[in-house]
This record gives structure tokens, sequence and C-alpha cells, in this order.
């Protein structure tokens, strides 16, 4: 794993995309997206939806392919040939149920059946077959050559839900990784305050400035703030290995260093990255949005299904016709006196099957219908609750950071004043207390905020 991580350095190294000047110790968002979208095996699986499609859109094709067939048979028995009987076709399929063929029949014996008799020449057909009511204007080829094409757009809309899904828990795991760091950071710097204030106690209590309580107090701070900072380097460590999930490099997974930290500065930036800075949210044409494109195209695909139910409620009658000559001259010379025509006409007398298909299909277009609408209207309302959530979160962070500056003079002018005899240690401890509070208030508040932005990113697919 060592080898992986100088791997996954060296390609941050590398990396032009950078937001904290050229920083080589931060990893930016974007480049750990990038990352992600190149590398990770649920990317590369995602994609495969798309190769699906295309090989189905193939297969489907192959219903419309030329066919080419032969069907030899020979009897011989005590040296007598019963028979030998040559048919070669070939069979051109049309959009339409109608299916242009040609033929050659080669048939002799002594007890050959008198109708396959060519005497003793070769026999040529040019024909057509056409149903005249059921598979005409739809059939199982057409209807599966139509579905093919919907499902290989189906599967490019869902290729880009799946793709955004992942980015989109990436990136949560990003802003937690992001918000442990901050909160670590928090507790290393009054870590080391109440170092400082522990030591200079000591030596103030040594020389006969303070009493003895006040070094018991100042330890008992340390500590507790030593046991706090201890904690958020567990937490910190453990959302560094869960985003390490998402980093995989030429499919061998790697690991984040300790000497890699986050860009503290992406609030700032995160709209730009995101694309949703200036974005009418209220103008914002939904339909466009791959979740509603993929219901659509399953719409249009059932469609199909009950066009091709009710051509199953018409009857079959096929017509077949074929010309018959024994010269294998162009087609001008065929006689239209010599033919072979054929009509097959047959119906269920209730269509208990057929209305059967049909009903199920009607249901499953009112189904997908009623799926779309309630799913346009949860994303409309998401959208809604996503604009007023970020604002509030926008709010609350400028608040918040106003409320962090303000404590931090509080504290800086109560230490001054301990400085000077003025104070107390345990007013110095209340006051760096609730600017710890608030410090976590605040990135807690930011953190809620990047993902609502994240959320809004995710519903409105900008990730891809």
């Amino acid at each position: 794993m060592r080898l992986n991580q100088y791997i996954f350095l060296l390609l941050l190294g590398i990396t032009q995309l950078t937001y904290a000047q050229n920083d080589r110790s931060i990893l930016n968002l974007d480049e750990y997206l990038s990352i992600v979208k190149k590398h990770h095996p649920f990317i590369k699986q995602a994609n495969l939806l798309i190769s699906k499609s295309e090989a189905k859109l193939l297969k489907s094709r192959g219903a419309f392919d030329p066919k080419i067939a032969a069907d030899y048979n020979h009897k011989t028995f005590k040296k007598t040939e019963y028979y030998d009987i040559l048919n070669a076709s070939f069979k051109i399929p049309t959009w339409y149920g109608i299916e242009f063929k040609a033929s050659i029949d080669d048939n002799s014996g002594e007890f050959l059946n008198p109708e396959r008799n060519t005497s003793d020449q070769k026999l040529y057909n040019i024909g057509v077959s056409i149903p005249l009511a059921k598979n005409l204007l739809i059939n199982k080829r057409m209807a599966s050559l139509k579905k093919a094409k919907l499902y290989t757009k189906q599967a490019k809309a869902e290729n880009q839900i799946a793709i955004n899904t992942i980015l989109h828990n990436a990136t949560l795991s990003y802003f937690k990784w992001l918000k442990f760091y901050n909160e670590k950071e928090v507790y290393a710097s009054v870590l080391e305050n109440a170092k400082t204030r522990l030591i200079g106690v000591i030596k103030s209590y040594e020389v006969g400035d303070k009493p003895a309580i006040d070094t018991v107090e100042a330890h008992i701070n340390y500590n507790t703030r030593k046991l706090n900072y201890t904690n958020s380097k567990l937490n910190y460590l453990k959302s560094s290995l869960e985003m390490s999930n998402y980093l995989w490099i030429n499919d061998i997974p790697v690991e984040i260093q300790d000497s890699i930290k986050p860009n503290t500065k992406i609030i700032d930036k995160i709209d730009t990255l995101f694309g949703i800075n200036n974005l009418g949210i209220t103008d914002f044409d939904i339909t466009t949005l791959p979740k509603l494109q993929a219901l659509n195209y399953k719409f249009n695909s059932l469609k199909i299904d009950q066009k091709l139910k009710k051509n199953n409620l018409l009857p079959k009658i096929n017509f077949d016709y074929n010309f018959l000559n024994q010269d294998a001259t162009p087609f001008r010379s065929y006689n239209t006196a010599n033919y072979k025509m054929n009509i097959t006409v047959a119906v269920p007398l209730f269509l208990r099957k057929a209305r059967g298909d049909l009903k199920l299909a009607n249901i499953k277009l009112k189904d997908i219908t009623l799926k779309t609408k309630a799913t346009e209207v949860e994303i409309t309302n998401k959208l809604k609750a996503l604009n007023q959530e970020i604002n509030s979160y926008t709010e609350q962070n400028e608040i918040s950071n106003a409320i962090v500056g303000d404590y931090l003079s509080l504290l800086k002018g109560e230490e001054r004043k301990f400085e000077i005899g003025e104070s107390s240690l345990f007013l110095i401890n209340y006051r760096e207390a609730k600017f710890i509070d608030n410090q976590l208030k605040l990135i807690k508040v930011q953190n809620k905020l990047l993902y609502a932005k994240a959320a809004l990113t995710l519903l409105l697919n900008k990730y891809i």
C-alpha cells in the first residue's frame, strides 16, 4: 500500500487544477472527483450500462438481416433413387411486416411427391409475403428495434444518474473529511494555548504570584483539551479512511497520507466548482434532468408495447405470392401466369390472451405516468426546499462568523486582563470554552451548507 500512496502523491503533484496556490499537500475537491470519475470501479461499472444497451440495439437490428438458407434431402435404396430435393432461398425482411424472397428448387426422383416435380429443370421463385392485418404496421422485430433505440437513450440517462450518485457520495465524504479536519485544527490550537497557559501558571506559582489551586485548574483544562484533540484526531482518521474508499488508480486502491489535507477555503469556490452560481432555480427546466428523461424513455417503450398488444387483437391474414420460372432470366421475362399463392387466416375466438396483454400494457402505462407526475412534483419541491435551505445556511454562516469573531475578541481581552492580574484563570477558561463551542457550531453550519449545495448539484445533474 505504501507504493500506492507514492503513486497517489505523484498524481497529486502533477495535477494542475489547484485552488491553494499550487500547494501539493492540499487535495482539492475537483482533483479528488476527477480521480474518482476516472478510476473508481463503480464508475466503470456504470459505463457498462451503455455498452449493454448498444449490444441490445445491435441484436435487435439482426432481425432485419437478409437470410440465406439451403435445404437438401436425398434418399437411395436398393439402387433406386427415391428422391433428390434441393431448395435454396434468400429472404429480405423490411421495416414493416413485408418480406421479399427468392428461391431455387431442383427436385428429382422416382418416388418424388408430384407437387415438388420441377421437370428435370430448376424452378426459380421470386415473391413476397405480406401480412394484411396483424404484424403489418407493427410487429415484434419492429417493436424490438424501436425499444432498443429507446433503451440506449435510457441507459445513457441512467448512466448519468449512477455516476452522479457515486460522485455525490464521494463529495459528501470529502466534506465530512473537511469538517473533522477543521475540528481537529480547532482543538490543536486551543491545546497549544492550554499548554502555554499551564506552563505560565506553574512558573507564577513557583515565584509566589499564583495560588496552587490555579495550577490544578490549568492542568484540568489542559487534559480536557488534550482529550478533545485525541478524539478529533480519531474522527479525522476515520473520515480519511472512508474517503479513501473512493480513491483508486489503475484498479489499485490507495489511501490518503497524513500529509494530505483538504482545502479549507472550498466554501468560497463551491458554487463555481459545481456550476450552480447565478443559477435561476425557479426557471430551471426539470424535464431535462436524467431521472425524468429515463422515465420518459420508459414511457415511450411501454407505448410501443401497447401498440404491439393492440396489434395482436387483429386477425392473422398472411398473403404469399411467388412468380415461377424455369429460366434464370431477369424479372421482366417472368410469366405472371405461372405463380404460386397462399393465404392463411387465423384468429382466436375470444381473444382473451390478447385482451389480457393489452390490459396489462395499459396498466403499466398508467403506472409510469403517475410515477412521472409524482417525480416532477417531488423534484420541484426539493428544488424549492434546497433553495430555502441554502439561503438559510448562508445567513447562519455569516452570523456564526460574526459571533466567533466577537468571542475571539472577548478571549483576547480576558487574556490581557489576566496578564496584568485583573482576571482569573476560571474566566479565561470560560471565554475559551465559549469560543471553541461557537467555532464548532460554525464548522457544523458550513458543513450543512456544503451538503445542501451538493444535494442541489446532484438534483440538477451538475456533477457531469
